[in-house]
């Protein structure tokens, strides 16, 4: 039973998504009910084995995958909530791919680098934080800016090498 597997070792729960991103499966959908029930668990598992799960999820050959089971299942709340506040539209009036989507995207589309993805997955948090509405349209001024302040404070909870986090952190402020 999953549910057994969850509460012998939550960081299993990182995993099952990791496995998707890396084999490029599904997790079956009583796997994924019972991550929705168990994710609290994950709360005992230390930062730096969460870090050590989503950074090999995030090199990955399908990260977008293992990613969209981290943010269904609910996990990404709890040490990365950042990520599931992007489902937002940009742009309400034009339907825009949400900012979500957009940075799946773009974590497919680089190289399988940890600092490159973790950059790209954390270059628009800031959007949230950001968003307007003006006559022009949807507009997300510094989001850069205050993107760079956010994926700072969420790798430094992560536990991430100082160099890493500065790396990532240059990369999100100068992402325009």
């Amino acid at each position: 039973e999953p549910e057994m597997a969850f509460s012998d070792d939550p960081l299993r729960m990182l995993r099952a998504a990791r496995f998707a991103a890396q084999l490029e499966v599904s997790p079956a959908p009583r796997v994924l009910h019972a991550i929705r029930d168990m994710r609290e668990r994950l709360g005992i598992v230390s930062a730096e084995r969460i870090s050590d799960e989503l950074s090999k999820l995030l090199v990955a050959p399908n990260a977008a995958k293992g990613l969209q089971v981290v943010v269904s299942a609910g996990l990404a709340e709890l040490f990365l909530p950042e990520l599931p506040a992007l489902a937002l539209e940009q742009d309400p009036v034009h339907r825009h791919k949400d900012v979500l989507k957009h940075t799946f995207a773009v974590v497919e589309r680089c190289e399988p680098d940890l600092t490159l993805r973790l950059a790209a997955l954390l270059h628009d948090v800031g959007k949230p934080h950001t968003r307007e509405i003006t006559p022009e349209g949807v507009q997300f001024h510094h989001h850069e800016v205050v993107g760079a302040r956010m994926a700072r404070e969420r790798l430094k909870a992560l536990r991430y090498p100082t160099h890493v986090i500065d790396d990532v952190v240059r990369l999100v402020e100068m992402h325009l």
